[in-house]
């Protein structure tokens, strides 16, 4: 067997350090918030330049739907096909379609199911659905962090948050507030600190009875 070279053993380590990494997050996947983020980011790898995330839970119906969209770059039909086993991927380092089985699984698991749909050259839309009150549904989490943590992280991404709750509705979008901001990213520390302010007192009245 031919030795390896220095370039080929770095990408190795590399390769496995990456997939190291992203054992542990899945492991640690054990809200809701957390799905929706890892969906959000296989979209901005795709190359979107907008992210619409939508939850609604209506608990008349007891039902929790979440919707996450972009304007990447889609997926062939081949691998639209193919895209919820565990081990593809589009990349050396992240097995994408480890994240979105566990998203379905966390969904059936609720008595709902994941549906994805995806256009090349246009996007894609992730659409889970579950019972709101079922035992063995998972917490929603920390949207407000999750929100921030997106928005942090990727400040020449627009996210569009919108969240309804029995009719109230909670809407977020960052090309509106990018417009008022003028010169000032988005990621500006104190332009964080208003967002987090925002979604954070926002949810709350969600929530209230």
């Amino acid at each position: 067997m031919p030795a390896r070279t220095a370039d080929e053993s770095s990408n190795r380590r590399i390769s496995e350090r990456g997939a190291q990494r992203d054992g542990q997050r899945f492991r640690h996947m054990e809200d809701l918030s957390l799905h929706i983020l890892d969906v959000a980011e296989n979209g901005i790898s795709a190359g979107a330049d907008l992210i619409k995330i939508a939850v609604e839970e209506d608990l008349r119906r007891d039902t929790l739907t979440i919707t996450i969209e972009d304007n990447g770059r889609g997926m062939e039909p081949e691998f639209l096909a193919k895209v919820l086993d565990p081990f593809v991927t589009t990349r050396t380092t992240r097995k994408v379609g480890l994240g979105l089985s566990l998203f379905q699984q966390s969904a059936r698991e609720a008595e709902g199911d994941l549906e994805i749909r995806s256009t090349p050259g246009q996007g894609t839309s992730v659409r889970a659905y579950m019972s709101h009150s079922h035992i063995d549904r998972k917490p929603m989490g920390n949207m407000a962090e999750t929100v921030i943590t997106l928005i942090e992280g990727n400040p020449d991404t627009d996210f569009v948050y919108n969240h309804i709750k029995d009719g109230r509705k909670f809407v977020l979008d960052t090309r509106e507030i990018r417009e008022e901001l003028e010169e000032i990213p988005l990621n500006n520390p104190e332009v964080i600190r208003f967002l987090r302010e925002n979604l954070i007192q926002g949810l709350n009245e969600l929530n209230e009875p």
